[in-house]
Order: C-alpha cells, then sequence, then structure tokens
C-alpha cells in the first residue's frame, strides 16, 4: 500500500469492511471525502469453482528465486496469493522453504514494478502498447544479420530454454550468453574432466565426515540451500554422528555450524589439501599408484611442515584431518567458491577433488546422477565467463541487438570491465525485466515481465536430487497488471514472428505447454487416456517425476598444475572477499523490505553494507567497531562502516554483496556499496571465469563513526558461560553412541 491512513480515514472506513479498507488504504487520498471517494461494493455471491470465501486454497507452482527451482505451494484466498511454502512433493526441497522463497511475495506486490511496455525515443523512455513494443523489436531483428543477435540470461531450463533455443536457431545465432554471480562452473569444469559429470551426486546421508573448503552448502554452494540443509541434516543424524570441518577465509552459515573452523587465506587451500594428501599416503597408506607420477611428485612437495609455514595452518592440525579422514570412511570433500576464485581455481579445485580419489570417496558418496530423459530440458547454468566474452562482443562491435533477461550485469560487472560503456556499441537493447533495474535502466525497449506468482514455466533443477523432476509453474492468480506477459509468451511471440507455420498455432504459452505435455510418454501421465486428467493431476502435485539411467562415474586423474600461494602486497595487504547472504544472494533481493531487515547469519547486520575486519587487523589500523573507512584496490574504492568480526582470517576484509544499486526502486537504490565493482578484472586460466577473490585491497580510516545496527548487542558471553559447551567425546561417553 502507498497511501497513509491517518485516524480520521480509518473512521470513515469503518463501515466498509474489508473490500473497502483495502480500497481506502491503497487508493483513495485522505483528502477525498467519504461521498466522493464511494464505489459499488459487490457482494462475493458467485465465487470462483473451488474457492470458499475465507478459507485458502494451496496451489502447486515453482519458486524462481534462485536457480534452485523448489517446489512451492501458494496460499491463495479471495484469488489473492498470501502465503508461500515449499512442496512436499518436490526431491529438491521436501516441502521447505527459504527466506528468499517466503520473500518472493513481495516481489509479486512490489509498487515498483514495470507495468507496460516503454520505447527509447529521443534519449528518454515513452510508454507504448506491446504491439508497438513487438513490431519495433521485429522490425529490428528483420533487419539485422541473425548471427549479430545476443541472448543474456540467467540460468534457464525447461520449455523457456526450449524456445529460446528454438529462437536463437530462427535467427541463425549462437550467442546465448548465461550469467550468474553464485556460480559453481569451475567445479563443473573439474568434475567433468576427472568424473566425468559436470554435476555429480553428492551422497551427504553416506558420509562419515565432510571436510568443506569453501563450499558453503547451507548458505550459496551449488546454488540449492534448502536441499542440501535436508542433505545435512541426514548428515548429522548418522550415527556415529557426521564431522563437519571448514575451511575458508570467511565464517559461512555452513562454517558456523562446523565442529572445527579453520580461517585461510585465498588461495593458499591447495596447498592445505596436497599437504593432507601427503598425509594419506605417507602416514596412512593411501594408494599413491592411482596418480599420475607428476602428481605424486607435486604431493610430495607439500609436507605439513612446510604447508604450515606458507600458510600459518599448524602441521598437526594438517596431520590431525588426515587421521580424521582416513578414520571416518566414507567421507567427503567440497570446494566452494574461495577456492574456484582464484586464477588458479581450476588446478586448486583439482587438488581437492584429488583427496576423493586418495579416500575412496568416489562411487561411494559421490555417484553418478544417471542420465536426464529429457536432455533438452536440463538447465544451462550461468557463470562470470560469459560476462567477460559478450562484455569484449560488444567493445568488438559484432551485436546488433542484445536481449536480456533474468540477470543484472551492469549491477555485477566489475567498473574494470567497462561494461555500460560496451553497451552503447549495440544498436537495440531489449530488456524483459519486472523491476527498473540498473541494466533495464539502459535499454531501449522494455518489456514488462509478469511475476513468477502469476506466469506458465517448467524449470529443471540444475543439481539433480535423488528423483529428478521436472517442476511445474502455474499461476497461483490473475495477473496484477494485465499489461504484462510471461517470458515464454514474450519468446512465443518473437518466434511466430520468425516461424508463424510451426508456432503460429498456438494462442499463448500455456497452449504450448498444454501441447508439450500431451507428447509426452504415456508413462508420465497419471491417466493416459485422459489428457484433462493427467494435466490436472501434474497441476496439484507440481512435479512430474523423471526416471534416470543408471551410470557410473569415470574417474580420471589428469595433470595437476602447482598451486602458488598468492604474493603478498605491501601497498594493498589484504583480500578482498566478496560474500554471499542467504537473502540479498547476488543482489536481485536487495528491493524486498523482508530480506533487507533480514539479519546477516553471521554478523547480525541489517539494512546496510559493512566491512567485515578482523580484531587484530582492527587494532593495528587503529578501526574501531562502526567506523567509517575506505576499502580500496586499484580499481576503485568503497566507503562503508566496520564490523570487527572474529570469523574471518586477518589478511582478508570481507564485504558482503548484494547493495549499492543505483536503480532498482525505493527499496534498494543508494543503499549500501556494492563490492563487485572494485573488483580486479583477473581470470581462472583455464575456465575463464572472473576470480572473485584474487582482488588486493587496503584499508584507510576516515576518522568518522556510526551506529552499526546489528541482532544481538554483544558477541560474547562477558565469561559468565551462559552457554556452556561439552565435547562430542564427552557426549558420547555419558549418553552412549
Amino acid at each position: 500500500m502507498t497511501g497513509t491512513i491517518n485516524r480520521r480515514s480509518f473512521i470513515k472506513m469503518m463501515g466498509w469492511g474489508g473490500v473497502g479498507t483495502a480500497l481506502g488504504g491503497c487508493d483513495v487520498p485522505t483528502t477525498v471525502t467519504l461521498e466522493e471517494g464511494k464505489e459499488d461494493v459487490v457482494s462475493y455471491l458467485m465465487p470462483e469453482e473451488y474457492v470458499i470465501p475465507g478459507v485458502g486454497v494451496w496451489y502447486a507452482s515453482t519458486c524462481t528465486q534462485c536457480a534452485a527451482a523448489c517446489g512451492t505451494q501458494g496460499r491463495v484466498r479471495e484469488g489473492r496469493v498470501l502465503k508461500m511454502e515449499g512442496n512436499p512433493n518436490s526431491s529438491v526441497n521436501s516441502g521447505k522453504l527459504c527466506v528468499m522463497g517466503q520473500a518472493g511475495l513481495q516481489g509479486h506486490y512490489n509498487p515498483d514494478r514495470i507495468k507496460e511496455p516503454m520505447i527509447r525515443k529521443n534519449g528518454s523512455l515513452s510508454l507504448v502498447g506491446w504491439d508497438q513494443a513487438l513490431a519495433t523489436i521485429n522490425d529490428k531483428l528483420n533487419a539485422a544479420d541473425g548471427a549479430r543477435v545476443a541472448w543474456f540470461t540467467g540460468t534457464i531450463s525447461g520449455h523457456q530454454k526450449v524456445l529460446l533455443n528454438a529462437l536463437l536457431e530462427s535467427n541463425g545465432s549462437s550467442k546465448h550468453y548465461v550469467h550468474e554471480v553464485v556460480g559453481n562452473k569451475v567445479l563443473q569444469a573439474v568434475s567433468r574432466d576427472m568424473l566425468g559429470d559436470a554435476m555429480p551426486k553428492y551422497r551427504f546421508d553416506k558420509a562419515k565426515m565432510i571436510l568443506s573448503f569453501g563450499a558453503d552448502f547451507l548458505g550459496s554452494w551449488m546454488s540449492s540451500p534448502v536441499h542440501f540443509a535436508g542433505e545435512y541434516a541426514k548428515f548429522r543424524t548418522n550415527k556415529p554422528r557426521g564431522l563437519l570441518v571448514a575451511i575458508e577465509p570467511k565464517m559461512t552459515l555452513t562454517g558456523g555450524n562446523a565442529d572445527l573452523w579453520i580461517p585461510a587465506r585465498p588461495g593458499t587451500e591447495a596447498a592445505i589439501a596436497l599437504a593432507i594428501a601427503n598425509e594419506l599416503i605417507n602416514a596412512h597408506n593411501k594408494d599413491a599408484a592411482i596418480l599420475p607420477e607428476s602428481v605424486r611428485n607435486l604431493i610430495g612437495q607439500h609436507s605439513a611442515e612446510s604447508v604450515a609455514k606458507q600458510t600459518a595452518v599448524a602441521a598437526d592440525r594438517i596431520k590431525r584431518l588426515a587421521q580424521l579422514l582416513n578414520e571416518r570412511s566414507p567421507s567427503l570433500v567440497l570446494a566452494g567458491a574461495p577456492v574456484e576464485g582464484q586464477t588458479n581455481g581450476y588446478a586448486a579445485t583439482a587438488a581437492i577433488m584429488l583427496l576423493n580419489h586418495l579416500l575412496g570417496n568416489i562411487g561411494q558418496t559421490i555417484e553418478s546422477p544417471g542420465a536426464f530423459a529429457f536432455a533438452q530440458l536440463e538447465a544451462t547454468t550461468g557463470g562470470t565467463a560469459d560476462l567477460i566474452a559478450f562484455t569484449q562482443n560488444a567493445k568488438d562491435k559484432n551485436l546488433d541487438v542484445a536481449f536480456f533477461y533474468g540477470t543484472n550485469p551492469v549491477y555485477s560487472a566489475p567498473d574494470a570491465l567497462k561494461f555500460g560503456d560496451a553497451l552503447k556499441n549495440i544498436g537495440m537493447k531489449v530488456a524483459i525485466s519486472q523491476f527498473m533495474d540498473e541494466t533495464t535502466a539502459q535499454a531501449d525497449v522494455i518489456l514488462p515481465a509478469a511475476s513468477y506468482l502469476e506466469d506458465w514455466g517448467t524449470h529443471v533443477a540444475a543439481y539433480h536430487s535423488e528423483q529428478p523432476a521436472i517442476s511445474m509453474q502455474q499461476p497461483l492468480m490473475e495477473k496484477l497488471y494485465e499489461t504484462t506477459r510471461g517470458f515464454g509468451d514474450v519468446l512465443l511471440a518473437l518466434l511466430q514472428n520468425k516461424n508463424k507455420d510451426k508456432y503460429g498455432q498456438y494462442a499463448d504459452y500455456y497452449a504450448y505447454l498444454r501441447h508439450a505435455f500431451s507428447a509426452m510418454p504415456a508413462s508420465y501421465k497419471e491417466n493416459p487416456a485422459s489428457e484433462e486428467h493427467s494435466w490436472n493431476a501434474v497441476l496439484q502435485k507440481g512435479v512430474i517425476k523423471v526416471q534416470t539411467t543408471d551410470e557410473s562415474l569415470s574417474t580420471s586423474i589428469a595433470e595437476i598444475d602447482t598451486p602458488t600461494i598468492p604474493a603478498s602486497d605491501s601497498a594493498y595487504p589484504l583480500t578482498l572477499v566478496p560474500s554471499v547472504r542467504l537473502g540479498l544472494w547476488d543482489g536481485r533481493h536487495a528491493n524486498l523490505p523482508w530480506l533487507q531487515e533480514a539479519p546477516d547469519q553471521i554478523a547480525k547486520v541489517v539494512w546496510d553494507s559493512w566491512a567485515e575486519i578482523h580484531p587484530s587487523t582492527a587494532k593495528k589500523l587503529g578501526i574501531e567497531q562502526g567506523s567509517i573507512i575506505k576499502v580500496s584496490s586499484k580499481h576503485g574504492e568503497v566507503t562503508l562502516k566496520a564490523v570487527l568480526l572474529k570469523g574471518l582470517h586477518p589478511d582478508v576484509v570481507a564485504i558482503p554483496m548484494g547493495q549499492g544499486h543505483t536503480e532498482y526502486g525505493r527499496f534498494a537504490k543508494g543503499l549500501g556499496v556494492n563490492p563487485l565493482k572494485i573488483l580486479a578484472p583477473e581470470q581462472e586460466q583455464k575456465t575463464g571465469e572472473l576470480a572473485m577473490y584474487a582482488t588486493n585491497v587496503k584499508i584507510t580510516d576516515t576518522g568518522k563513526k556510526d551506529t552499526v545496527v546489528k541482532i544481538g548487542s554483544t558477541d560474547t558471553q562477558m565469561g559468565r558461560k551462559l552457554v556452556g559447551t561439552v565435547p562430542v567425546e564427552q557426549v558420547r561417553r555419558t549418553e552412549g553412541a
């Protein structure tokens, strides 16, 4: 609601009932008299089928707040969706839903949604109708060289992906760039090379110990936090209870739940992994014959003692980790963003994956997901290499038309890439968007997108769980704004311009989906004799479970480059960690107040940007809690508050991502800073991904200070032992194993 209800207005509305109150609060100015503002109120005598006034009805759909493709159920009452929960039929999230999924309602009802198409004329945007907007796009497409037409999207799957591929083919283009700031493209490359599958299945329930090198599976790892939270629960309830160790530069949600948390400077993780491998071979007789000679030699160069001098992780601790991994078999060793985000991230990730080979975890806790029956629907995941490739193509003036959907590269691109300047070389930029974000604001044509709660679609999770499925997305209510359209409808309209004979038969995207469903094998239909019955059954369940073929991983250990410890820079002595919050994510949810006021899982700060600094580092620099500081790299600087936190390495400064928007509506614009902007444009050597954890920075105190708004006033018990801790060994002795 955008109006303000004062006492007089409230008294006026008392006789109107629920409908009148809603209208008065949202639409009627307080200066309007009751007589001037009167409206006809019709009794709810003929509700829609299955609707009982005052009683909510739950409908199944799919969450698109991140790339996980969790199944959802929305409670709808009187034609409005009021609450979101997880769909118990979905094997991705098993009825649970994270804070981002719960906040999806605020995106749907957000007052800053784009409601009508717009075209840029003489430098300014003007409202137009859909026919004019599509005609402008089609005229440009028909005149352009199809090979110079590009699509820039986030992770995409299902029938939206099928239609997009068909549209690219009809234009004669292969330029589809897929961009995600939060991704695992380096790990996928290593898994493909060393396991034969880019997305193997990780069996937490079979593991007795997990060693995580920055893999925040409870927060952002593999972009499926709800699924892995469920897997973590299985791991912790194993007998004996699963042991979790986390090695990372900044404490994540996973690290905060670990039995042992070890701070490590970014870029040192590979050396620690190789030292553990050395101990496994020499002290615990693991078979080194499976390794190439060059890899054995590399491991031999990394003793616990030599690595301890390089990394400041004690040799005894490295040896103890090797002992625990040997005793607790099968185990699971995972690599995450801090490892992947180095210039030699592939080599470092491969060194960590090597431990799974030595420990015999392949085939036990790391399995093949099997072949998905509908490969054309599988997810195409994004990373940052496509951001760099697209930028270069635009700089080289190789693009005439570019479409943007589901991603905001103007916001996420480091300033050093000069992405905004590159966009000026593109003849027409089309944004299909729900909000006026930074990328949409630079578009020449803007198409208002329907929210995912009022749209049709199908989705396939990038990470397959025990039972892979096609997740159905259906509208939970009528559109709030009739002038918005779903992504599938936009794709279909553009396809009909190129190939009317094939796609002209579909009145809308819903008709296309019904046709696609009717073409599915009969084994996927509840009642093959009745298409209508089978379709309704799928919508009620929300998922179509897909069978996979049993396959085995093919292990291969290739050459591993020698990992190098990042050299220290006296001018820029600290390493920047742009951390991910389960909430704002990569900045896509900064316009949702619920998520702005949700405290950071570790620092407990809300509604702001801050720099996390270890107390020992802060003491050296004369910085206190709330000091206003400048964090500078060779490519820019940001000014923000300091938060002293013990949960990070002393050589690290961590800045959460998500804030610092220059557009994106009233709740996001002008709030905080964007750490992505000051990143160095370094790339991972093998995959071309942006090395997001390889930027050196320095801190300068401005001499000013401000209040840090956070949940809870202290992080210490002041020596009072309010919360007691008991060693696991003691629990086992007193309560039994």
